[in-house]
């Protein structure tokens, strides 16, 4: 993210300053639109379709005593909608963060430009993922995913979601892509766009997919499990920046970080490969959900291990350039020592001398006395 200079000047209307300093208000406006729609019945259809999320089904059960009836969601084209109105969500809540914390703490510690731009993401990034955790946590323990590993594949399709996992699924896909346009109302530099874009692609595409194809319950633990990773980076970087001598945090980081992959990949074979290949329901069926099939099988995994493959690729250079930058600065260390040691030697040799031999010593008195 780049660094959004305040100025008093008042920029023409719709130029491409107006639109970045006044971009939350304009979508600020934008999102009151849809609100103030479900207060009228000509509009309060459309409107529904943006607001509040689609495809209910009930069905009743007779586990307890009486009949009772609950409510569970399937994914469909009106699904569309619903993200691009939390996007727009994810957008106001980005500037909020943005202007009453990240700013308020960038102007009292002063940071480089490169600081100021790291510090930003990661304490945007630190608060979604801090979020989408916890969230994500208590579904998994509301559902009993964590009880027994066989619910992943169990069942399958897993077409029909309780109303918080296909919420949770939406705000996700609305907060990755609310990321695209926050690469322009942020004055993101030009050659951290690239790297932006790569990360947000991955996101989406194994979001999406984990949506789509009805394998949600996968989706969801992974997606836990690597908030909680990256969380821990971002946090101990923001812990950095204010004190370079912390980086333990790091180190714990580099540790989960390994771990998480190993477990990331041994979960996906174990549901994907194994699981579902032994599932009674084979076949493709798009009616039904169901994508069981080998293609979609080996794509899946092939996705999933390719990406793990590439994370491990940044993380490997990241750690060689650290240790790099820690060597270098233990060399500069090295060589600062014995300049500051012998400097102050010569010194020492040069008081001694004139205290042996300069016009002040006693030898050199009693010379003029004589």
């Amino acid at each position: 993210m780049g660094i959004r200079k305040k100025t008093n000047k008042n920029p023409p209307v719709l130029s491409h300053e107006f639109v970045i300093q006044n971009h939350a208000d304009i979508v600020s406006c934008v999102a009151m639109v849809f609100l103030l729609g479900l207060m009228f019945e000509v509009t309060s259809k459309f409107a529904v379709l943006f607001i509040t999320v689609q495809y209910n089904v009930t069905i009743s059960t007779n586990e307890a005593p009486e009949e009772t009836a609950v409510n569970y969601f399937h994914h469909g084209i009106k699904d569309l909608a619903t993200i691009f109105f939390y996007m727009l969500v994810a957008i106001i809540m980005h500037a909020i963060i943005q202007e009453y914390v990240l700013d308020k703490i960038n102007r009292k510690k002063h940071f480089s430009k490169t600081k100021h731009s790291k510090f930003n993401e990661s304490g945007q990034l630190s608060a979604f993922y801090l979020f989408s955790f916890g969230w994500g946590t208590s579904i998994l323990l509301s559902e009993n995913f964590l009880s027994n590993p066989v619910n992943l594949w169990e069942g399958y399709p897993h077409a029909l979601m309780p109303f918080q996992m296909k919420f949770y699924f939406i705000c996700q896909l609305g907060y990755w892509l609310h990321a695209l346009p926050e690469l322009y109302f942020q004055k993101t530099k030009k050659e951290d766009i690239p790297r932006q874009l790569v990360y947000v692609f991955l996101y989406l595409v194994h979001i999406a997919g984990a949506y789509i194809l009805n394998l949600n319950r996968l989706g969801l633990v992974l997606l836990v499990l690597h908030y909680f990773v990256e969380l821990l980076f971002h946090v101990s970087r923001l812990v950095y920046f204010s004190n370079e001598n912390r980086q333990i945090g790091f180190t714990i980081w580099a540790v989960l970080f390994v771990l998480g992959r190993l477990l990331t990949l041994s979960l996906s074979v174990l549901t994907v490969g194994f699981g579902l290949s032994t599932a009674e329901n084979q076949g493709f069926d798009l009616a039904a959900g169901n994508f069981n099939v080998l293609f979609v099988r080996i794509t899946v995994l092939a996705a999933i291990c390719l990406t793990q493959a590439f994370m491990m690729w940044k993380f490997i250079n990241f750690q060689l350039r650290r240790w790099r930058e820690h060597a270098q600065a233990q060399t500069l260390k090295k060589k600062q020592v014995p300049a500051k040691s012998k400097s102050k030697k010569d010194k020492a040799n040069g008081v001694n001398g004139v205290n042996s031999h300069g016009a002040d010593s006693p030898r050199a008195r009693k010379e003029k006395s004589s």
